[in-house]
């Protein structure tokens, strides 16, 4: 069985993330990344509505996922040698960092569909 990687802040977790978990979990065991708090605040200046263990815990009760695991607040590309994946599954609107461009060849690379994006989106939700 392949396995499948998705990383994601899911703050907050809505039914956009549960269509692209459920897509990402198609294409075998579904490891979901869930962004560190330290993470959040780097790369989005901003604290998270919810700390990283209520997210986790909210992707864990959606009953998608094989495995729910934090991210560390540095670089992801040592979490995805570790884990070494088949496949990373990207949302509609996530792309690979540059500085990872380079390291990432070696694995497929799959963009997902969006469910809703008008609607589901968390910086539309947050509003």
């Amino acid at each position: 069985m392949k396995r499948v990687i998705a990383f994601g802040t899911f703050d907050p977790l809505h039914e956009g993330h549960k269509k692209f978990l459920e897509q990402a979990k198609e294409f075998g065991y579904l490891i979901v990344v869930v962004s560190h708090d330290e993470k959040i605040q780097l790369e989005k200046k901003r604290l998270p509505r919810q700390s990283h263990r209520e997210r986790m815990e909210k992707v864990r009760e959606l009953g998608i996922a094989d495995e729910v695991i934090l991210s560390e607040p540095g670089d992801d590309f040592r979490l995805l040698e570790k884990l070494n994946p088949d496949i990373i599954a990207l949302g509609y609107d996530q792309k690979i960092p540059e500085p990872l461009k380079n390291k990432v060849k070696k694995y497929k690379i799959i963009s997902l569909e969006p469910f809703e994006p008008e609607i589901y989106k968390s910086s539309k939700i947050a509003k």
